[in-house]
């Protein structure tokens, strides 16, 4: 018995470092809720396998996050080495507390970086919160004095750039959030891989609109060409939530009629199958978390690989 319980640790083990090698994107969740539970906001740190040159997707809890990876183990270094040298710049992607108070609040100690976002989401910071009137002006622009802490990088929607001290390149895409609000989507790339994270957005039929169709139009070859790893989307509310009350947001059901588009778009059956999904944004109400994870699960005809992530754990796309 002790052998063959050897024998399948060894293989699991095997297949463990074999999933890993064939891995391009390592994620540490510093934040996964989308409300009410301050310590807990979307935020995400994503990097190359084996890169410590972190990009921060939205920046709603920082410290606290950093503080949880610390605890599990993810990291073995100071919170402020993680902070200050591990996270090379911010990609907000609205203007919401819940996706960028962390950032600010951190702002005094933290180092030179950028902040890239579009148009509409450096409009907020300048106007809103590095504006002294609410917080000190830790950009290089905006309400004088300027302390010039922070870069801001405005993004289009057509360029792909390069992400300043990482490997990794970005194009942006506008999402409709509660219309005639908006935020945005980051298609982060490194060595022809490719992660998608969506910013909040409800679905193109209750927002009457078109953003998440042509967002899905551009990375579909990427998913036929197997060089998408994975999509950052959120999923606000369970499917008893009245549309009238969405607010921007997205239920189980809705997501799975967005995803049900993306394949069509791919132009083959089972297109996604297998695709990882990350789900965030859950409102931390009662039992939703544990509501949506059941109505997604069983409602995936896709096959979609739904990924739950937990505060500070790591995980590889």
């Amino acid at each position: 018995m002790r052998m063959i319980l050897l024998v399948v640790y060894s293989l699991l083990s095997v297949a463990t470092n074999l999933a890993v090698a064939q891995a391009s994107f390592q994620v540490i969740p510093l934040g996964i809720r989308g409300g009410s539970e301050e310590n807990n906001l979307s935020a995400y740190m994503l990097a190359p396998v084996n890169s410590k040159d972190f990009i921060c997707l939205d920046a709603g809890t920082i410290h606290a996050g950093i503080e949880k990876a610390i605890a599990l183990k993810t990291f073995d270094v100071p919170a402020s080495v993680i902070l200050r040298q591990y996270i090379k710049a911010y990609f907000i992607s609205h203007g919401h507390l819940d996706h960028l108070s962390g950032m600010i609040i951190n702002s005094p100690d933290d180092t030179v970086k950028n902040i890239y976002g579009l148009p509409y989401v450096i409009d907020v910071l300048k106007e809103k919160y590095f504006s002294w009137r609410s917080w000190a002006n830790f950009a290089d622009s905006g309400e004088t004095p300027a302390l010039k802490k922070y870069h801001y990088i405005t993004l289009d929607t057509i360029t792909e750039i390069p992400v300043a001290n990482t490997s990794m390149y970005v194009r942006a895409f506008k999402l409709a959030h509660s219309n005639p609000y908006q935020s945005s989507a980051f298609l982060i790339s490194n060595n022809n891989n490719y992660v998608l994270y969506l910013g909040d957005t409800g679905s193109d039929t209750i927002e009457h609109s078109t953003r998440l169709h042509q967002l899905w139009q551009a990375i579909a070859p990427l998913v036929n060409g197997k060089k998408l790893k994975g999509i950052f989307i959120e999923t606000s509310f369970p499917d008893e939530q009245p549309d009238k009350l969405l607010f921007g947001h997205l239920t189980p059901r809705l997501l799975m009629n967005e995803m049900n588009v993306l394949n069509e778009l791919c132009g083959r059956k089972s297109a996604v199958a297998g695709l990882p999904v990350v789900i965030t944004h859950i409102k931390p109400v009662g039992k939703n978390a544990e509501i949506i994870k059941q109505q997604l699960q069983k409602n995936n005809p896709l096959n979609l690989k739904l990924i739950f992530p937990v505060q500070g754990k790591r995980f590889v796309l």
